[in-house]
């Protein structure tokens, strides 16, 4: 036995970790970020990074603004809810189950201080605002508003979580109220009601060292009809609820503002943009704009919840992925998408004008005067030529005509380069264009001929416009041959494309002529039928005579006559055996039987003796198509054997 030295062993060992490190490396970049129940999301613009938690497993995770995985810490029980500081260097979260803030190094997701929070309800929601983190707890009958002050020293005395300062005597808010905060508006914080059938809301100011109350409404549905989701609307004095109902809010009170389509929940852009949740959709509208900028299909279930990027560039929508959720990432929300439709005629003729509409549109009005790009697409042009651009009209329609030189399916695609506020779009619509049928034959259809007799099949094509190939394809029956391409070339000057098939059995021979851009395909068949080949010999017999013109054998009358019948092997057939006498000048049948044909393509059969002489009979093997056992062959009959009874 060798052994390698040192140096070489640590050389092999160094290189084999790198291939693990390269390994896992490129796993984790490809693996999408995804949690088995939504705790929460919320996007750090600093690190380019989006954190989900994971109420069900106790755990964040990292994406990249691709949605990939980057990195996961367990350990946040019953996390229900996502803040990031204004640097964007520390992550917080609540962890319901064991009543705690949970302060994290965004970077590392390393865990730099555990909050312990007195209620043995919540924390529910978080939010950083004025320098604080601010959070709800509490049930449906005594809901509260408490902060965390992450510069407060505890070793010096100094407690950095308070309770109970929601900003009002009395009852304060019917369960852990929804938080929201605007980067445009520092130290303004939006509470929402939850958990009980009113509307409770409020806005509070934090930036101070006490919180105090902007707005607030107590009702029961007057407003927005139960609250699930709240969110501040930049530069203004207006808060969203539920995604649609936006609620102006001036000398303490809560007024109807108007509301955009019907939504489920939304998050708002610091540029204003509202990317609403609806169904399965996720619309994004301009500030009071009565039309979508932009929407996206988020899956069947629609969006669970959503965040913006912190500087617009992109929204991360929590979808339903299987038995979890994963982050689907919402690119370009500010490039509204046109609508283009084209429309061609079903069919046309070839080398005749025809006329292509349609129409560009868009919920972001267009410039006036769009051009728009034409391609056609046909077979002497698969990769698209290049026709006249085509100007809209002031209502965005546009038509054009075209002489199509070829015929087949001719596609017309009309595309338009887009602009500062619209995303590129193309549409197109297809053609049948008509072709001419060529002439094309091939012989020999219906004709029989005996086993294994090589046959000459020939195709003739008459004009076409450039292509001169046919294909010649032989399909035998029987389900365990294949359709065989025999033979593709061009014909010859006569238009002749000839190739031999051996005819062992019954076989469909096709010509294939593919067209071309002015000649339709066309394929036609001729049937070529064959025999199987059947003999006969007799055995046990003393001599052979001529009894008139016919051969007889001669058997003894005591003797058994032995049939042994030769034919084509295939698997399940069966000869036919007929046996007939001579009586009065005439022969009758006496037995027509089936016999198995074993895979040596021989059968065997015994036809015993009559025990008296002067008795003439004969017999033959036949195939018969259908009643043998299969149809591969044409029904065959074999030759007479003729035998005589003697003393």
């Amino acid at each position: 036995m060798r052994s390698i030295s040192t140096a070489t062993s640590l050389a092999v060992l160094f290189s084999s970790v790198a291939l693990c490190a390269v390994s896992a490396g490129g796993a984790s970049a490809t693996t999408p970020a995804s949690v088995a129940s939504p705790g929460g999301i919320v996007a750090d613009g600093a690190l380019h990074r989006v954190f989900i938690g994971d109420r069900t497993a106790g755990k964040i995770v990292a994406a990249d603004y691709t949605g990939a995985l980057v990195d996961t810490v367990g350990g946040i029980s019953g996390v229900s809810d996502l803040a990031v500081s204004d640097d964007g260097s520390t992550l917080y979260a609540t962890a319901e189950t064991t009543h705690e803030i949970v302060a994290l190094d965004a970077a590392t997701l390393d865990v730099k201080a555990r909050y312990a929070v007195a209620t043995t309800t919540g924390p529910r929601y978080v939010a950083f605002a004025g320098g604080k983190v601010w959070f709800t707890y509490g049930d449906q009958w005594d809901g509260n508003l408490g902060s965390v002050d992450p510069a407060a020293d505890p070793a010096g005395g100094t407690n950095p979580v308070s309770l109970g300062q929601f900003p009002r005597s009395g009852p304060a808010i019917w369960g852990p109220g929804l938080l929201d905060t605007d980067p445009s508006q520092p130290g303004v914080l939006a509470v929402g009601e939850t958990g009980i059938s009113t509307d409770s809301m409020a806005v509070v100011d934090v930036s101070g060292a006490t919180p105090s109350m902007t707005a607030w409404y107590n009702g029961d549905y007057t407003l927005n009809s139960g609250i699930s989701d709240i969110d501040l609307v930049p530069g203004g004095t207006q808060v969203l609820v539920n995604g649609a109902q936006k609620d102006a809010y001036a000398d303490g009170k809560f007024t109807a503002a108007g509301a955009y389509p019907a939504g489920q929940r939304a998050d708002i852009s610091a540029t204003g943009l509202v990317a609403q949740a609806n169904g399965t959709k996720v619309a994004v509208y301009r500030p009071d704009a009565g039309q979508p900028v932009r929407s996206y299909t988020v899956g069947s279930s629609g969006a669970a919840d959503l965040t913006w990027a912190p500087d617009s560039s992109r929204i991360f929508a929590l979808t339903q992925a299987g038995a979890g959720y994963t982050v689907k990432v919402l690119t370009d929300p500010t490039m509204n998408v046109p609508t283009l439709t084209v429309n061609a005629p079903s069919s046309a003729p070839r080398a005749k004008a025809l006329t292509v509409t349609g129409k560009l549109s868009a919920t972001v009005p267009l410039p006036s005067g769009v051009s728009l790009r034409v391609t056609r697409t046909d077979l002497d042009n698969p990769a698209g030529k290049a026709l006249a651009s085509v100007t809209t009209k002031s209502d965005g329609s546009f038509s054009f005509k075209d002489t199509p030189p070829d015929g087949g399916n001719v596609k017309y695609t009309v595309s338009y380069a887009g602009d500062a506020t619209h995303t590129s779009v193309s549409a197109s619509d297809t053609v049948a264009v008509s072709r001419t049928t060529p002439t094309l034959t091939l012989n020999n259809n219906g004709k029989l001929y005996d086993y294994g007799k090589s046959v000459v099949f020939t195709a003739h094509l008459g004009s076409t416009y450039k292509n001169r190939t046919v294909e010649i394809w032989a399909d035998p029956y029987g389900g365990d041959k294949p359709n065989k391409l025999l033979k593709s070339a061009r014909v010859n000057s006569s238009g002749n494309l000839s190739v031999s098939v051996s005819m062992t059995r019954d076989t469909t021979v096709s010509a294939v002529f593919k067209g071309d851009a002015r000649t339709a395909p066309r394929t036609v068949k001729s049937n070529g039928y064959a025999r199987v080949k059947v003999s006969s010999a007799l055995s046990k017999y003393y001599r052979t005579g001529r009894i008139g013109s016919t051969t007889y054998y001669y058997f003894h009358k005591n003797t058994d006559v032995i049939d042994t019948t030769t034919m084509t092997y295939y698997k399940g057939r069966q000869q036919r055996l007929d046996l007939q006498v001579y009586y009065q000048g005439a022969w009758y049948t006496t037995d027509s039987e089936y016999f198995p044909v074993g895979t040596g393509g021989k059968s065997i059969v015994n036809l015993g003796h009559p025990g008296e002489s002067g008795i003439r009979a004969r017999v033959r093997s036949a195939y018969i198509n259908g009643s043998s056992g299969d149809t591969v062959n044409s029904t065959t009959y074999g030759a007479w054997k003729y035998f005589y009874f003697t003393n």
